[in-house]
């Protein structure tokens, strides 16, 4: 009547187009005691009923679920879902869902998980780890009554899943949530329950949502929905024009997991860390050898002014990190999960001393810092790469001189080098937030003796002198005996100006200096930081006292623009010590 579909947008079109992440399905099928009927009760099930076949189905149904909880079955599959949902939170924060045939089936798997983990338990709704999310009416045994949940309940459970930071990671549901439900860190699907067609598409839709690093979803199969997955794949996803389908199976990551797991050896040529399985000291002692060769086998510049060999392993680490996600309880993986932790420690301590780590993004850094604390990385042991060099740990807001010695002697020379320009571009940002004229001095010589080894026309002692001589440069450039850090910084932005210098003389200009600091700051209001109108009276002020000392000289418009731009770093945090 209406004609076909002008388009189709689908589940695999969201892959593609990034606005939802790829679904893993694994099958760890938990056989159901034998029963001739079984595989017609099953495919009448699945089939749509309408209303004179549902009391059949419901009988269908009971018969179903009494195969599935027979045999001790859910215990067995208890035992296994908690131990693969461990191994899961070890690599990959967030929450699960479990699907189970029927209300009586949750409540059993409940029980069993608990009595497995008793501190996952908890009667009160506000806290504990896991919870059945479900109706009960008052004909229910006590068992069951024990876990029905009002709508404003189910509300406040809702609220509590969503919220990645809440101790609640996993649910149990037979058909609520569904549909319609969205909990970004929502990960992996245990399904214990025939599906098929739209339900089931919708199902596994639960886990494909895009949430910080996360890298796919993973549907679980306890009951066998693997040729019903395949088939509603293709009545449901548009694959025409399609080289990925949109649910892929864990097996086919493993060869992936591998290519990678070979490209990070690689890079490792003439380096042998597999001392790593003897004790967690030995992790540790291999540690700063381990970032000493990866800083050092390939220092040209990248392009982009870093660490080319560190680059290229932090991309292929960041590839393992998400494949192990994606496919870590398949056992060829589990088999490599000690290797796959100690290369992953070496790209957290890249991303937390070197520069090319610092240029990571947020959500980068933050799986790296991650995957270095997780569970079995560095075992109960400090993550600090600055032990693992036999230093103490410093205050890295002072560049100590007798520490940074100390680092430029140690023996991973490679690893050294980048520490201190790691610790450099760290100090001249904090400078910078208080003083543009010295962020961008600072920066320029640090850029500059950095391209310099980058293009090896430095060694790496040389590259290692020229910046303990910067680290001197910035720890002395303290303002003079009657002049406050942040009248200093204003008499650097208006110094830069040649001819001011010349014509004014030092003692104009830090009076200049004295009273750009002193009226500013009593005129700072709360929105000189929330309304642009606020910020532009704040630039005509500093206008009037340029013009009222006729700064600059020679009227160059880019000499007021420094002394403004000085000025717009202290309107904030003046601002807000005003509040």
């Amino acid at each position: 009547m209406f004609g076909d579909y002008v388009d189709i947008y689908d589940v695999a079109d969201s892959q593609e187009d990034g606005t939802t992440v790829p679904i893993l399905y694994e099958a760890r099928v938990i056989d159901l005691a034998y029963n001739e009927h079984i595989d017609a009760d099953l495919d009448a099930l699945l089939e749509d009923d309408d209303e004179a076949l549902r009391s059949k189905a419901v009988s269908r149904l009971t018969r179903l679920e009494s195969v599935a909880m027979a045999d001790n079955r859910l215990g067995r599959l208890a035992g296994d879902l908690v131990q693969h949902w461990e191994e899961r939170q070890e690599v990959l924060d967030g929450k699960g869902m479990i699907v189970a045939i029927s209300r009586k089936a949750a409540v059993t798997l409940y029980d069993e998980i608990v009595r497995l983990r008793p501190e996952w338990h908890d009667a009160d709704l506000t806290r504990g780890a896991i919870k059945v999310v479900m109706t009960s009416p008052a004909s229910d045994p006590p068992e069951l009554r024990a876990h029905a949940t009002s709508a404003a309940q189910r509300k406040l459970l809702e609220r509590r899943l969503k919220d990645p930071d809440d101790p609640l990671k996993l649910v149990i549901v037979r058909d609520m949530w569904l549909t319609g439900f969205d909990a970004p860190s929502l990960h992996t699907l245990y399904v214990d329950k025939p599906m098929q067609g739209h339900g089931l598409m919708q199902a596994i839709a639960r886990v494909n949502r895009v949430w910080r690093d996360k890298p796919g979803g993973l549907v679980v199969d306890y009951i066998g929905i693997g040729p019903e997955l395949r088939s509603t794949i293709a009545q449901y996803a548009n694959l025409a024009d399609k080289t990925e389908p949109p649910v892929d199976f864990l097996d086919n990551a493993i060869p992936l997991l591998f290519d990678t797991m070979s490209v990070l050896r690689d890079m490792f040529h003439g380096f042998d860390y597999s001392g790593f399985r003897q004790s967690p000291q030995a992790m540790l002692a291999l540690l700063a050898p381990a970032l000493d060769h990866i800083t050092g086998f390939d220092p040209a510049d990248d392009g982009k002014g870093h660490n080319r060999g560190v680059q290229r392993y932090l991309k292929n680490a960041a590839e393992l990190a998400k494949l192990q996600a994606l496919c870590g309880t398949h056992p060829e993986a589990l088999a490599l999960r000690e290797e796959i932790a100690f290369l992953l420690a070496i790209r957290g301590l890249l991303v937390k001393t070197t520069r090319t780590g610092s240029e990571q993004s947020r959500v980068e850094r933050e799986a790296a810092m991650r995957q270095l604390v997780a569970k079995g990385v560095i075992v109960g042991e400090v993550t600090d790469v600055y032990k693992s060099m036999g230093l103490d740990k410093p205050n890295l807001s002072v560049l100590d001189e007798a520490f940074l010695g100390q680092i430029a002697h140690a023996p991973q020379r490679n690893l050294a080098a980048e520490l201190l320009q790691r610790i450099l571009d760290d100090a001249i940002q904090v400078r910078g937030k208080r003083n543009a004229t010295q962020q961008a001095l600072f920066s320029s010589k640090l850029e500059e003796a950095v391209a310099r080894y980058r293009a090896r026309t430095l060694t790496t002692v040389q590259v290692i002198e020229e910046l303990l001589h910067l680290a001197q440069e910035i720890a002395q450039a303290q303002p003079p005996a009657g002049m406050s850090e942040d009248e200093f910084a204003f008499y650097q932005a208006l110094a830069q100006n040649e001819s001011a210098v010349q014509v004014m003389g030092e003692p104009v200009l830090k009076a200049l200096a004295h009273e750009l600091t002193d009226k500013l700051r009593k005129s700072a209001t709360v929105d000189w930081n929330k309304r642009e109108s606020a910020r532009q009276r704040m630039r005509v002020l500093v206008k009037v006292l340029l013009g009222k000392y006729r700064y600059p000289p020679d009227k160059q418009p880019e000499a007021i623009d420094k002394v403004i731009a000085q000025a717009e770093l202290f309107a904030d945090e003046w601002a807000i010590d005003s509040e």
